[in-house]
């Protein structure tokens, strides 16, 4: 299992009348994990663009509120892979308020498309060379 932790705090344009983080907000922070997580690993998006010519579409995305993320506050955003990509790979993300608290919930699939000729491929040995030790 890879897991991976990122700190931000709510901004004050980022929330609604109620000083609450405003719903469509979370799918952003699923996507910060995501990058940041990635990153720790040494890939980037840009990367993968530019260099590799792999692009990343979201497939599904499912999100569970459990309790607001208020204005001010430093929220943790938890990023977890629970199993190697295949075709696919699965994104389990948690967001923490500061007493550390489970706030909120969220999946994301997202499949691998070579650029050259925009077919959907298997995961890059690239990205499994970074992420098998953390299932071995």
């Amino acid at each position: 299992m890879f897991q991976h932790e990122f700190k931000k705090r709510v901004r004050y344009g980022e929330t609604d009348q109620m000083g609450y983080l405003y719903y469509g907000h979370y799918p952003q922070l699923y996507e910060i994990g995501r990058a940041e997580a990635i990153r720790d690993l040494g890939i980037t998006y840009k990367h993968l663009e530019e260099s590799l010519k792999i692009m990343m579409p979201v497939l599904h995305v499912q999100s569970r509120y459990i309790a607001p993320a208020t204005y001010d506050e430093e929220i943790i955003i938890r990023t977890i892979l629970k199993e190697l990509p295949t075709k696919m790979i699965h994104f389990f993300h948690e967001i923490l308020n500061e007493t550390g608290k489970v706030i909120h919930r969220g999946e994301v699939k997202l499949f691998f498309i070579d650029m050259n000729n925009n077919r959907r491929i298997s995961a890059p040995d690239y990205i499994l060379d970074k992420l098998t030790p953390f299932f071995a």
